[in-house]
Order: C-alpha cells, then sequence, then structure tokens
C-alpha cells in the first residue's frame, strides 16, 4: 500500500512537469508567433500535442490573462498579464541605477562633465548629471532640464536613431522650436543626422554654447531602438582631435553595455519624470 502511494505520487509530479513544460512551450511559440499570433491547429502541430490538450491549456492560460484568443480570427496571442509578470524580471534596477557608477567613473577618468538624457516625446530630458572639475554650460543644464530633439549632442544622438516616420515627425515638430536655440536648418539636420548614424556618435555642434563642446551617443534597447543617450560636456580647447576619437569610443562601448541591460518596462523609458520623482528630484 506504502509503495503504491509513493508511485503514484511519483506519477503526479512528472505530470504536474510535464504540464509545466508543455505550457511554457505554448506561451515560447506564441511569443514567436508575435502580435499576428497563431490558430489552434497551427499551435499543435508546432508542439506536436494533440488538439485537444493543446486547447485545454490554452484555455487555461486565457482564463489565466497569459494569452488572449481572439474569436474572430481564431488566433492566440500572449496576454497583457504576462507582460505584467515580466515587468518584475530580471533587471529591476531603473535606467539611472544602471547608468550612474558609468557617468562617475568616466567623470573621474576623463575630468568632464557626463549628462544621462531620455528619449520623451518631442524632447531629451536630462535624468543624471555627473559634474566635472570645469565649470560647464549646457542647454539641458540639471537634473529635470530638457531640449527639443535635435538640439545638443545627447538629444542628437537619439534623433538620429529613431525610424524614419517618427524621425521625420519630430523634425517637423521641432524646427521652430529649434530657432529659439540658434539650431540648424532641416537640411543642415538631415545631413548631421545622416553623418551621426554612419559614426555612431554625435560629435557636431560645437558654436551653439560658446566655448563649449561635446560628443553624445545612443543608448540602444535590445530591440536597437534608441531610449536614452549619454553625452559629455566640455571646452572646445580640450576636445582636440585625439581626445575625441578616444572619448567617442568610450562613450559608445558604455552605451552598448547600459543599453544591454535596460530593461525594457522600465517605468523611465515611457516616463521621464517618474526617474527623477523615484530620487526625489521631480
Amino acid at each position: 500500500m506504502e509503495g503504491g502511494s509513493v508511485d503514484r505520487m511519483e506519477m503526479e509530479r512528472e505530470g504536474a512537469s510535464g504540464g509545466i513544460s508543455r505550457t511554457f512551450s505554448l506561451l515560447r511559440l506564441l511569443g514567436q508567433a508575435g502580435p499576428s499570433g497563431a490558430r489552434l491547429t497551427e499551435i499543435a502541430a508546432r508542439v506536436q500535442l494533440p488538439r485537444p490538450t493543446v486547447h485545454r491549456l490554452l484555455r487555461a492560460l486565457v482564463a489565466e490573462g497569459a494569452a488572449d484568443f481572439d474569436a474572430r480570427s481564431k488566433r492566440y496571442t500572449l496576454g497583457l498579464a504576462l507582460f505584467m509578470l515580466a515587468a518584475r524580471a530580471g533587471d529591476v534596477r531603473g535606467l539611472r541605477d544602471i547608468a550612474r557608477p558609468t557617468l562617475l567613473r568616466l567623470t573621474a577618468a576623463l575630468g568632464e562633465t557626463l549628462f544621462l538624457l531620455v528619449h520623451n516625446g518631442y524632447d531629451a530630458v536630462c535624468i543624471e548629471r555627473s559634474a566635472g572639475p570645469l565649470p560647464i554650460r549646457s542647454f539641458t543644464g540639471d537634473i529635470g532640464g530638457r531640449v527639443p530633439l535635435g538640439i545638443g549632442q545627447g538629444s542628437v544622438a537619439i534623433l538620429a536613431f529613431l525610424p524614419p516616420a517618427e524621425q521625420d515627425e519630430i523634425i517637423r515638430h521641432n524646427l521652430p522650436r529649434m530657432r529659439d536655440f540658434g539650431g540648424p536648418d532641416e537640411a543642415s539636420l538631415r545631413a548631421e543626422l545622416a553623418q551621426v548614424r554612419r559614426d555612431g556618435f554625435c560629435g557636431g555642434a560645437t558654436g551653439l554654447i560658446p566655448g563649449m563642446a561635446g560628443l553624445g551617443a545612443p543608448i540602444l534597447d535590445r530591440e536597437g531602438r534608441p531610449v536614452a543617450a549619454l553625452s559629455i560636456g566640455t571646452t572646445t580647447d580640450r576636445l582636440t582631435p585625439e581626445r575625441r576619437a578616444v572619448i567617442a569610443g568610450m562613450l559608445m562601448r558604455e552605451a552598448n553595455a547600459i543599453g544591454a541591460n535596460v530593461n525594457p518596462f522600465d517605468p523611465t523609458l515611457r516616463r521621464a519624470g517618474a526617474a527623477m520623482a523615484g530620487a526625489g528630484l521631480a
């Protein structure tokens, strides 16, 4: 009797484990299917399980919100509840927390002021700053400052890597605003954006603030979308061609490292003020 109970318990555990494995196979398949989703017959064939079994598992996922079912198209997609769980997974640190050590390290190594800017609508917003020993003037000023995308090296680095349609809309909207900063005309701006895409960083716009110069590198998320930028503010006499090349390489390496660790569910990337509010700065 006792041996039979143990056998039944083992079989139940194996069955539960197999059910979890099958469920995750379905979720992975729905993830691969993307927004268009997949039909029951296609899913069953892909996971090599009987249709009734797959149907039962999918109904359970829909009931829990981990999958959605469109009655018209008869297609299943990943559900919102799954994304809500994913938002709590992985690196729980926000962008400011990830980038702050980098800013401090670069300031110590270079003796320059570093900025962390995030894309926020038509603007770039400074959410972190590490001040060097030299007095620096910048368009964003301190933490919380914002500029139109297209003004300053960091914001130009973001704008250059946005999808063409979004970039066009931002340029159309921001050109009148950029005149207030002494910014370039549309032809000059587009030429600079093309150069930034080729180089991987922005090193232009010296002279908009007399005596000031800088560099900016985009921070791309795992999808290759620019969500933020690292930029350096310095004086024109300190940014020699040799030093410019070295600093640009450092900024791009650090920006790539930060981008690889960005949490796509970080509220900072949807609302720039969230990062400052979290630090008591908003």
